[in-house]
């Protein structure tokens, strides 16, 4: 191709953009000498047609316009430059690279083509330089044409974070095994956003869905030779880019429009769509591992290398590799791939997996990080949801309750104590006043409020809610790894027989246990977060770490039992008795103290006995039984009209000791009459029994009671 046909173009935007008579290419490189785009043939992705370098350098980004070039075009990218793996810098033009800013890719990695810069087995490793050309095996970039997309008026739910009921789930083991859903969409976006799929969120009460990562994944080597994959997809190649292997669509772009589809789909049913974005690190993996994209790119740049010896990656994240966000351009990258997926694809929110490694500057975790900083000024990335899960395998990784202002957080303190506390443990009293009340030991002091705490009890990583009461275990043999991989310590209890019995009364325990840890949930002050499956009791045979598990394992089970069908009626249940009791989700935290004119506090807390607790009742090791009032007539904040919100007074009998517990309710001043409304004890709907003040309740050995005291008392 001659010179002449390529143009100067412009530096911005990144990546490949057609503007219905050519398309701009723009790519960043540093330390780069010289970079050339490649296009190939739709027909025979493994053939070359043309190529052309990109002249012009503007802001260390190389540009070129080619006119007449149309959407479809399947391209890559070859990068020269340096290869001094010693310097950090690894160039080898014969490897073919992703286009970082690419919005869609074609195709997938072939591990037993020459896909590294050295030759594998070699005496000097990556410190050898291969010169075979690889543009075969490796995924293309396509060339979307201008967005046509009709969103018809689509507009966020924006449903407020206090509101905010989170189901975590897996675009494809969702719908895989749905028989509502027709078999050509089962395990696609467009299934996802089916209607027998949308009825089953609102049934749950689902306020937002946050999808296992989307954006276009490698499976790993090993996994390859294990016949497995990255179910979990939590190694990235294409920040941009829809996997197409959620796609009914084809991969040469349909994907993107069939996301938009199911976003739309999703907000018409007034449900958030999240995504979990995993920026601190790639699927290149550290020295040894493949050059796809960024290694090739600008090695340097987009990674962190060790100071001593910049040949290494340093790792804070396990994955061989940590994203540099401390690098403008690479910092720049994440900022543009989360406005495009809100802008573009008009996502709510996004929940960044180990999400520590971000806020590493040179010296350590910072909270003033320039990563925080970029969000934090952005006017539309500040706007949207933004959960962290604060840690990661570095030094001082775990960072519960340290994230800046705008963020909310997994608490996986909440997870840890909620388990230990069902579980019959010692010394978890004062740990449960603070995880039910929304953490503000870990929150309030930053300025933020009780919806920072996403509560979860499980989720992806670990067992199921069916499993936590199943095994005390983990049983990860499937995974081909000796079982040595996942948690060892789970704070699981099997109720006395290891996986699965036929024992009555285990089973029985098994299901109040469940019912314990939903209740628990949803009685909460904070963001729940519920895992898809465990309102209906999936299950794993015990396997806390199904993450290349893309079968019947990790997929929804839609064919219910009457035992499975009686704990998704009572997850119904609880999603919305929450959403009726203005008291089970706050704006702000409690302060112990009356409100307006209430007649209530808004929180008290009491003994079995019926008196307040005190200071000594918490230190007690063996505290097992307690009860907690919420006012509702003592609700501090306003509606959004500034009203006061008036609703029922709740109260919870919790009894995590394994015999009956006689709680006497509170005197008379605190409610005359009480009404039963959950007991957890009771399989299918409780009797809506009344008690008056000062009665007493039975409350039977690892079970909890919701008491209401109607609003108009």
């Amino acid at each position: 191709m001659r010179r002449a046909e390529v143009l100067p173009g412009k530096p911005y935007p990144l990546g490949a953009t057609f503007d219905g008579h050519g398309v701009n290419f723009a790519v960043f490189s540093e330390h780069a000498k010289k970079v050339e785009v490649c296009l190939f043939d739709p027909e025979d992705p493994a053939k070359e047609t043309r190529r052309f370098p990109l002249l012009e350098t503007t802001h260390q980004v190389w540009h070129g316009y080619v006119p007449g070039l149309r959407a479809g075009a399947l391209y890559g990218l070859r990068v020269h430059g340096p290869y001094e793996p010693k310097k950090g810098l690894r160039f080898n033009p014969h490897k073919l690279l992703v286009d970082p800013y690419a919005r869609a890719i074609h195709g997938q990695v072939d591990y037993q083509a020459p896909i590294y810069a050295y030759t594998p087995g070699a005496k000097e490793d990556d410190l050898t330089f291969d010169a075979r050309d690889d543009a075969a095996a490796v995924p293309k970039g396509v060339v979307l044409g201008e967005d046509t997309f009709d969103w018809e008026g689509d507009a966020p739910p924006d449903v407020p974070w206090h509101d905010t009921v989170i189901y975590e789930v897996h675009v494809k083991g969702f719908t895989k095994l749905h028989p509502r859903v027709p078999e050509a969409l089962r395990g696609t976006y467009a299934g996802l956003s089916h209607p027998a799929s949308i009825e089953h969120l609102k049934k749950v009460g689902v306020t937002a869905v946050e999808l296992l990562p989307i954006q276009h994944i490698v499976d790993e080597p090993f996994l390859i030779q294990r016949e497995k994959v990255n179910y979990w997809g939590y190694n990235t190649l294409g920040f941009f880019a829809p996997d197409a292997r959620y796609s009914g669509s084809g991969s040469l772009g349909g994907q993107v429009d069939e996301f938009k589809r199911m976003v739309k789909e999703l907000h018409r049913a007034g449900i958030e769509v999240l995504l979990d974005v995993v920026y601190n690190h790639t699927c290149e993996g550290n020295q040894l591992g493949p050059t796809l994209s960024f290694k090739g790119l600008d090695n340097a740049a987009y990674y962190r290398l060790t100071e001593k010896d910049p040949r290494y990656f340093m790792d804070v994240t396990g994955c061989g590799n940590s994203w540099n966000a401390t690098h403008p351009y690479a910092l720049k990258l994440i900022a543009d791939s989360l406005r495009y997926w809100v802008e573009e694809m008009h996502v709510d929110g996004f929940r960044f997996d180990l999400a520590t490694t971000l806020g590493r500057d040179r010296h350590g975790y910072d909270t003033r990080a320039a990563f925080f900083q970029i969000i934090h000024q952005d006017p539309v990335l500040s706007r949207v949801k933004l959960i962290s899960e604060p840690w990661d395998v570095g030094d001082f990784g775990y960072q519960v309750g340290n994230f800046p202002v705008l963020w909310s957080e997994w608490n996986g303190k909440y997870r840890d104590t909620i388990r230990r506390y069902w579980k019959g443990d010692d010394r978890q009293a004062a740990e449960i006043g603070y995880r039910l009340t929304g953490s503000s030991d870990l929150f309030a002091l930053s300025g933020r409020k009780p919806a920072a705490s996403v509560n979860f009890v499980t989720a992806h990583d670990g067992f199921t809610l069916h499993d936590l009461v199943t095994y005390n275990d983990k049983h990860n043999e499937a995974n081909g790894e000796e079982n040595r991989d996942g948690a060892n310590d789970n704070h699981s209890w099997n109720c006395g027989v290891e996986g699965e019995t036929t024992d009555a009364k285990i089973n029985t325990l098994r299901e109040q246990q469940k019912r314990n840890f939903l209740a628990t949930l949803f009685l909460s002050q904070g963001v729940p977060m519920l895992v898809a499956g465990d309102e209906m009791g999936r299950t794993q045979k015990g396997n806390n770490n199904a993450y290349c598990q893309d079968n019947a394992l990790s997929w929804v089970d839609w064919e219910l039992n009457d035992t499975q069908r009686e704990l998704l009626d009572f997850t119904c249940a609880l999603t919305k008795l929450r959403r009726e009791q203005p008291v089970l989700h706050k704006r702000r935290f409690f302060r112990g103290a009356h409100m307006w004119d209430s007649e209530l506090k808004d929180l008290a807390w009491f003994r079995p006995d019926g008196k307040e607790m005190r200071k000594d009742d918490w230190e007690k090791p063996y505290v097992r039984s307690l009860s907690f009032l919420l006012g509702g007539d003592a609700i501090a904040a306003p509606d959004d009209e500034g009203n006061r919100i008036v609703g029922d007074t709740v109260l919870v009998l919790m009894n995590a000791h394994h015999e009956p517990i006689t709680f006497m309710l509170p005197a008379f001043e605190w409610g005359a009459d009480w009404e039963l409304v959950v007991d957890t004890a009771v399989c299918g709907e409780s009797p809506r029994t009344h008690t008056p003040a000062g009665g007493n309740v039975q409350v039977v050995g690892r079970s909890l009671v919701v008491l209401r005291r109607p609003a108009t008392e």
